[in-house]
């Protein structure tokens, strides 16, 4: 039984932060866009090659 008085402080204290972190992440736009990155692993922006022979370096 006296274990609870170690457990119930604990427990509210981890609350406390779980809901500290959910409320940073939406004041930080955490959950701005879910989507988008996402959708940008699928998009494919290869730069374009430049035509054989042809060098930046010269």
């Amino acid at each position: 039984m006296e274990v609870l008085y170690l457990l119930i402080p604990l427990a509210v204290v981890l609350a406390a932060v779980i809901v500290w972190a959910f409320f940073w992440a939406v004041r930080s736009n955490q959950f701005e866009d879910l989507e988008g990155p996402a959708h940008r692993i699928l998009m494919d922006e290869d730069e374009k090659a430049s035509p054989p022979g042809q060098s930046g370096d010269r």
